[in-house]
């Protein structure tokens, strides 16, 4: 093998062990799952035969799965659109030069960096109506005169689902916006500041712009995580009552393990794949496009 054609192989030997690895991994499970959703599964997970959409018609026939599927959309909207402008702003501020900014930074990380888990069992230890911190610290500073309870209704306690997603992934959106931020150069804001541009102008001319890469990223990841998030909500309330605080991920998860219907939680795990590959597949080319044309 001459020089040449070794420089043209080599390449390919170098990526071949994280192809190999994808495949393994990624690409074969995913293909079992697509499998399983079209075929006849039992309750031990034995493939029976081919049934073609069956299961998928069960799925969304079903009357839990319209609700489940639109707490799923509410749950990854919200989380994600609150989150990025909520690590947006943070991130301008720890962008600023002050005392103290390293341990600001050190602090805003421990979210992201403690389990979902232990995140989701402190949120609800806060909101416990009978010893919650909530409560014992509104009650000492006189702000109430009786415990309240934070969880009336299930629409209440799915909405503190969402505050506890948004509080996790605020360190995340500012980190990657941060390093974006970092990367510009001053002299472009000193420009700015000569041609008499004011503060907003430079945020909307030349930050927002120049970040727009780093929110792309952290925007797609975010909606990605966020909709295959299955510890805050599982730890919470595990989808009850009756499927009004379930996503998709918890749905399935019930059904493949608590109810034995691996071949309908296989259909609705593919539903989910579609509907997020094609989000994120549309949000990309918008922004990438729209990056273009600036």
């Amino acid at each position: 093998m001459n020089k040449k054609t070794l420089r043209k192989v080599e390449p390919y030997v170098w990526i071949a062990p994280s192809v190999i690895l994808m495949a393994v991994f990624i690409l074969i499970p995913i293909l079992s799952v697509f499998r399983m959703s079209l075929s006849d599964v039992s309750k031990a997970g034995k493939i029976k035969g081919f049934n073609g959409i069956a299961n998928f018609t069960k799925v969304i026939n079903s009357s839990a799965f319209s609700l489940v599927l639109k707490n799923t959309l509410v749950w990854t909207v919200a989380v994600v659109i609150i989150s990025t402008v909520l690590g947006f702003i943070l991130a301008l501020i720890l962008n600023n030069k002050f005392r103290g900014r390293k341990i600001a930074r050190a602090i805003v990380v421990f979210p992201w960096a403690t389990t979902l888990v232990i995140q989701a069992s402190a949120w609800n230890f806060i909101i416990n109506t009978d010893y919650g911190t909530l409560n014992t610290l509104l009650l000492r500073l006189g702000i109430i005169k009786q415990a309240v309870n934070w969880t009336p209704t299930p629409a209440a306690y799915f909405a503190w689902e969402i505050a506890c997603g948004i509080f996790v992934t605020i360190p995340f959106v500012t980190f990657c916006v941060l390093s974006g931020l970092q990367s510009i150069d001053a002299s472009y804001y000193e420009a700015a500041t000569v041609d008499g541009a004011s503060y907003w102008q430079k945020l909307f001319k030349i930050t927002l712009p120049l970040v727009k890469s780093s929110l792309t990223v952290s925007t797609v990841l975010n909606i990605i995580y966020v909709f295959n998030s299955f510890p805050i909500v599982w730890t919470m309330t595990k989808g009850d009552p009756a499927n009004y605080t379930d996503t998709l991920v918890t749905y399935l998860y019930k059904l493949a393990f608590y109810n034995g219907r691996q071949g309908e939680a296989a259909a609705v795990s593919v539903i989910g794949f579609l509907i997020l590959l094609v989000c994120a597949s549309a949000y990309m080319i918008y922004t990438l496009r729209k990056g273009d044309d600036v």
